[in-house]
């Protein structure tokens, strides 16, 4: 009898259950512009708006835009292995199910648990930017939140510029300006009270209805690209008029290394592209809304590789005006984007872009919500996860009971963790699940040759391969502690399969029900 770790979830089960439309399936409701614009939503948010600068004024310098270049080269392999897959297995699952398909139980159980860190964790990441954002915004309106309540426990708050800024993101700018954080006022966080409040107003959205997330989410990306591209023009005319300056901002457009990994020169541009990875999460959350599509053949891959093609144009865009505009230096904080509108001199500008900056990381918020809840739903109805994950709202047609679980546990990470700590975490889960889905591919191709795919990756086995080596290049830059917290992050996990998901497992008991036929 073959190792049950690695039973398969038969293709024709999977496809049946892909069918599905009674009243405990998903609703099937999205068409092709609903799903570009779910991956657009997904992807233009905390990576744009947040980690640009930071990763800039820490890692990369200027190259900051090659590092976006190596980012979308990355996904761009990733994204048509996706393609493939959505197109095939147009079900809930994503690289979850894809691996239940190819690799076996095992691997569907690690991938599916490694999931947890780019949905769930990057959910709780742009929540903790949304705040950032949100605060600021709050400001130019003339309203303030204490400093208790906008940040996680521990964190030191100063009062610098009008408003209050973690010191940890300030302190290279403040020493550029010569100012002493002693003599500015200071405070401690408690509590990301207005991030668990984002959360909270998201969650209950997605439980509605997946048509009216979807509505929600389009309107939102419209507003989202439409300021993106305000701000691209705004820097454009800066630059084009302040050609000096730009080229001062932009020298050395490599710095020197500093003498560790990863701190500036070709290094610096490869932790850079490992940090700013989290910008491109989003596009393989389209295939965890394969099952509510109308017609996931075709309108799948659309999805994907359209809303990779569009934010990766206009991410190496802002990449490079924002560190022209401003000196990268200055970068390292909450609000970036809405720095480099200030130094325009637009007044107006900065109001547009926090504005933006809100609605658009709130679109995030609420795609990573949705995957994180569709992947759980899949992982339900395999016996991997208690009943209640698997639950339908009779009414929304949505999996409401794992919706607002998934909500709660969010809003208390991005309450009470470090945006720092949470985002490298979600890098590395997204990096090996594009491992498992590239590897995915290669293997079904070789394996079933047969299978109708509507949409083939091209240069098979060629693009799983570089897919699999850059991804595992990419994690491979990333610090070692990341490393550390991700194996005792999958050994949570496989204790929990050893204790309920083995027991319980739909595709283990059939596989022993055939065997005790043959016998």
């Amino acid at each position: 009898m073959a190792n049950p770790l690695f039973a398969k979830k038969p293709l024709h089960v999977i496809m049946q259950e892909a069918e599905e439309s009674h009243e405990h399936s998903l609703k099937r409701a999205l068409g092709p512009l609903n799903l570009v614009t779910i991956g657009i939503g997904a992807i233009i948010g905390a990576g744009i708006f947040v980690l640009t600068g930071q990763a800039a004024a820490t890692s990369a310098g200027p190259a900051i835009v090659l590092s976006f270049v190596l980012c979308g080269f990355i996904c761009a392999f990733a994204g048509l292995c996706y393609a493939e897959f959505a197109s095939l297995i147009p079900i809930a699952g994503s690289a979850y199910t894809y691996g239940y398909a190819t690799l076996g139980e095992i691997f569907a159980w690690i991938i599916g648990w490694d999931l947890i860190l780019e949905y769930a964790f990057g959910a709780a990441t742009v929540a903790s930017g949304w705040s950032g954002y949100f605060v600021s915004l709050l400001n130019e309106l003339g309203i303030q939140i204490s400093p208790k309540w906008i940040t996680t426990p521990g964190t030191i708050m100063v009062f610098y510029n009008g408003q209050w800024t973690a010191l940890n993101t300030v302190q290279r700018a403040l020493a550029t300006a010569g100012v002493d954080p002693a003599t500015l006022p200071h405070a401690t966080g408690v509590f990301n009270l207005v991030a668990l409040l984002a959360i909270a107003l998201t969650s209950f959205i997605l439980v509605v209805g997946i048509k009216e997330s979807a509505n929600f989410n389009s309107a939102i990306v419209i507003v989202k690209v439409a300021i993106v591209v305000v701000f691209i023009a705004i820097a454009s005319v800066f630059v084009s008029r302040h050609g000096s300056l730009a080229a001062t901002n932009w020298h050395p457009f490599i710095p020197p290394n500093a003498g560790k990994f990863g701190d500036f020169g070709w290094s610096g541009v490869a932790r850079g592209a490992s940090v700013i990875f989290f910008a491109y999460i989003g596009f393989d959350a389209v295939s965890t809304a394969a099952q509510e599509a109308r017609n996931p053949q075709k309108d799948m891959p659309i999805g994907i590789i359209g809303s990779l093609i569009i934010c990766t144009v206009l991410y190496i865009l802002v990449s490079g005006l924002l560190t022209a505009v401003v000196p990268y230096t200055s970068l390292n904080v909450a609000d970036p984007v809405a720095i480099g509108i200030d130094a325009t001199g637009v007044s107006w500008g900065s109001l547009l872009v926090k504005t933006g900056a809100v609605l658009g990381l709130g679109s995030v918020m609420l795609v990573m919500l949705l995957g994180q809840s569709r992947v759980f739903y899949s992982m339900s109805r395999d016996g991997l996860l208690p009943k209640w994950a698997g639950a339908i709202h009779r009414r929304f047609r949505t999996p409401w009971i794992t919706t607002i679980v998934v909500g709660v546990c969010v809003a208390l990470f991005a309450s009470l963790i470090p945006i720092g700590d949470l985002a490298v975490l979600v890098n590395i889960g997204t990096l090996l699940a594009f491992v498992i889905v590239c590897a995915g591919v290669w293997i079904l191709r070789r394996t079933r040759p047969d299978l109708r795919r509507p949409f083939k990756t091209p240069l098979v086995p060629l693009v799983p391969i570089l897919g699999i080596v850059t991804s595992l290049g990419a994690m491979l830059s990333l610090p070692a502690t990341t490393w550390w917290r991700l194996l005792i992050w999958l050994v949570i996990g496989l204790l929990v399969y050893a204790f309920y998901g083995r027991v319980h497992s739909k595709v283990r008991r059939a596989a022993s029900v055939e065997v005790a036929k043959q016998v």
